[in-house]
């Protein structure tokens, strides 16, 4: 359990405040290149961090990132124009660029040098992988950009998402570093029907298989190994033919997880506070691995009664909530019965269902852990100890431009007889070497 005051350092995220203040020294993504695509197009209300801010794109094509009021009389510029490499205030016309500056002030005489002194709050922003980036932290602690692999990814391999959440991150953040609850919350009775295909044996399982480990063994053992930009753990299971099977996630500073997956994975979810109450879930794609999915065989969802999630991604990226507190997330109590052990049929929706039924902001205090929450704890002390050394005037971890954040990867294997589990999703794991052949890298000590 956390007290009080450790609860609100974690989770708050405000401007000055200790958590907020970590988080602004990492490049943040502000919103989904999708939504603001053309030049001289709609601006868009961005609320990131506990703040209202408003994003254009202006007629060279320059990504800007401004707070949402204007400094006049606090109009908001999302009701402006945007118009010749400039976003003007419907209410005066005073006009300002991607940088902030006051470039136009038509209410004042000719002769008036006030527009010289008057900025409006801006932030830096980098386009990469399909998602807007911004750095929100004092200029003299900017990082370089953090490329997890998105800045050499052609074109047509770009795919980002993002779904909002009525809870804090921390708390959406959870329900990926927890491996043990995929044995209970996403159930359904339908894998014990689920025939043995011989993948359990040391090697790669089948993800139809890997639905019955989870069932067979539903009290994992977790083991945890810090690394550079976080720790990586696994769910340490046994199968039923009494091989050793594991499921390997990681967790990056501050807002990253990457999820299990056969044989690895690179695919990053990031939990991005727009303020205390509500977050962004991004999803991003970091590589291209062609074939990599039909190492696990069937679709993991095509094997289940569950829908993934909405069938259709809206035009912008954003997904759409179509199961939420208000229908209580569409659960079936026959379902739940006869069926599935959650009773609700979307499975992004059953994590939805337990996260934000907790409250906005969940009173730690009142919590009681057990070994199953192994990586939930070592989260939070490692954000709240870099928290803490911001504060005090030490630099955030895992910003640094010489890091290899490509290397950051998850992991399903049955493990060989004496094979470390630590290996798994290294530049020295053979599988990754098959699927991201190139230049040999020297890893990073702990990677």
């Amino acid at each position: 359990m956390l007290n009080q005051e450790n609860n609100e350092l974690l989770t708050r995220v405000g401007p000055g405040t200790p958590m907020g203040e970590l988080l602004r020294r990492y490049w943040t993504p502000a919103l989904l290149v999708s939504e603001a695509p053309t030049p001289d197009g709609d601006p868009v209300r961005v609320r990131l961090l506990g703040e209202d801010l408003v994003a254009f794109r202006d007629t060279s094509g320059r990504l800007g990132l401004v707070g949402e009021n204007c400094p006049h009389r606090g109009a908001s510029l999302y009701f402006g124009r945007n118009e010749e490499c400039g976003l003007r205030c419907p209410y005066h016309g005073w006009k300002f660029d991607a940088d902030g500056a006051c470039v136009d002030m038509p209410s004042e005489p000719p002769s008036s040098v006030f527009k010289d002194k008057v900025r409006l709050k801006a932030y830096p922003t980098h386009e990469s992988g399909g998602i807007v980036w911004t750095y929100m932290g004092p200029d003299e602690h900017r990082p370089p950009f953090r490329d997890l692999g998105t800045e050499t990814l052609a074109p047509e391999h770009v795919a980002a998402t993002k779904l909002h959440t009525t809870c804090n991150w921390v708390q959406a953040m959870e329900g990926n570093l927890d491996t043990s609850h995929i044995s209970w919350l996403h159930q359904w009775d339908g894998i014990d029907q689920i025939p043995d295909d011989g993948s359990d044996k040391p090697g790669y399982p089948t993800n139809a298989m890997s639905w019955k480990f989870w069932r067979h063994d539903r009290a994992p053992r977790l083991e945890i190994e810090d690394t550079w930009y976080g720790f990586k753990y696994v769910g340490v299971r046994e199968t039923p033919a009494g091989n050793t099977h594991v499921r390997m996630s990681a967790f990056a500073y501050p807002y990253n997880t990457v999820i299990a997956t056969v044989p690895f994975g690179t695919q990053h979810g990031l939990f991005v506070p727009a303020d205390d109450h509500n977050t962004w879930r991004y999803s991003v794609t970091t590589r291209d691995h062609g074939s990599i999915a039909e190492v696990g065989g069937e679709n993991l969802f095509a094997l289940s009664p569950f829908e993934f999630g909405p069938s259709e991604v809206g035009r912008n990226g954003i997904i759409p909530r179509r199961y939420t507190a208000e229908n209580d997330y569409g659960i079936n109590r026959e379902e739940q019965r006869h069926l599935t052990f959650s009773g609700v049929r979307e499975f992004i929706s059953q994590d939805f269902m337990v996260t934000e039924s907790m409250g906005p902001i969940y009173d730690r205090s009142q919590e009681r852990l057990g070994t199953s929450d192994k990586a939930i704890i070592r989260m939070r002390r490692l954000l709240m100890a870099a928290a803490k050394k911001v504060a005090a005037g030490e630099p955030a971890p895992a910003v640094d431009g010489d890091l290899d954040y490509r290397s950051i990867r998850s992991a399903e294997k049955i493990l060989e007889p004496g094979e470390d589990w630590r290996e798994l999703g290294t530049d020295r794991d053979p599988m990754v070497q098959l699927y991201e052949p190139g230049p040999d890298r020297t890893p990073v000590a702990g990677s």
